[in-house]
């Protein structure tokens, strides 16, 4: 299978700023591989195994990194299992799965299983949030409750606006090497300006194979059966998944949703202020 990094070189850039944003995290932590049907996860793992099991998914283009930057207090109450996804650019297996079946779903039960979790909660940020929901419908007997900030799989945007917004800026970098065009993409989508987000994508988009397929929506027939309590926050500003628009749908789909909050001034990457408010509300504070 070829690899989705285009470059040894263009590899080695990109975990240089993996490894560079976790030694600033200044954490204690130790990493754990779990083989799975579906190859090598690689999971970081920080905070007391006397705590109650919390697991942290990223989105799309991320790392495990980048998810303990996002909500640093959890490992204070938790035990945090920061997971980096399969196919994306960070030191997991480069297995890419099907978005319209449960693979995503049956890959991360088998994680759970294979580190023995129960009652885990598990934490998720816009693809992460697909990777759970997948998760749920595969099989929630080992989950706790989920925590869903600005997911993908509940509602699209309009393809017209990401279109504009966010592929073209992404493909102009690509083709001129400008970095200006790193930052429109990012005005769009962060809340606020990321410098570490513009070095870590500026290699992302030129060295690293990225997943364009259309992301799919969770039917009525799924989400109906779905027992676990899921806390939802949207982001209003949100062009990729559209924060007014999710809360309608996600309220007429699950009959186990606990709690459903809207970020009125977050785009789809929230803020440090928005995240600290979403970490509270995981730390029952």
């Amino acid at each position: 299978m070829p690899s989705l990094f285009k470059t040894t070189q263009g590899k080695e850039e990109i975990l240089r700023l993996y490894d560079e944003k976790l030694r600033e995290l200044n954490i204690d932590y130790q990493y754990q591989t779990v083989d799975s049907s579906f190859g090598k996860t690689n999971i970081i793992v920080t905070g007391s195994p006397l705590n109650p099991p919390l697991m942290i998914v990223h989105g799309s283009n991320g790392c495990a990194p980048i998810s303990l930057e996002t909500y640093p207090q959890l490992a204070t109450k938790f035990q945090v299992f920061a997971v980096d996804v399969l196919a994306q650019p960070n030191k997991s297996a480069e297995t890419r799965l099907s978005m319209k079946d449960d693979s995503y779903g049956k890959w991360m039960n088998e994680i759970i299983a294979s580190l023995e979790l129960d009652k885990v909660t598990l934490v998720g940020f816009s693809f992460g949030g697909l990777v759970i929901l997948k998760t749920l419908i595969n099989k929630e007997e080992k989950i706790k409750e989920v925590y869903l900030a600005a997911p993908a799989y509940i509602v699209n945007g309009n393809p017209l606006k990401a279109l504009f917004k966010i592929f073209i800026p992404m493909k102009r970098y690509m083709k001129t090497q400008k970095i200006k065009f790193v930052e429109q993409f990012l005005s769009e989508v962060f809340t606020d300006r990321d410098e570490f987000a513009i070095k870590y994508l500026s290699k992302v988009f030129l060295h690293f194979d990225m997943d364009f397929t259309p992301v799919p929506v969770i039917s009525k027939a799924e989400a109906k059966d779905i027992k676990t309590p899921i806390t939802l926050i949207a982001a209003k500003k949100d062009i990729m998944f559209p924060g007014e628009k999710m809360l309608r749908r996600a309220g007429k789909l699950f009959s186990s949703l606990k709690e459903t909050v809207l970020l009125e001034e977050s785009k789809h990457v929230q803020n440090r202020a928005d995240n600290s408010r979403i970490e509270a509300m995981i730390m029952g504070e």
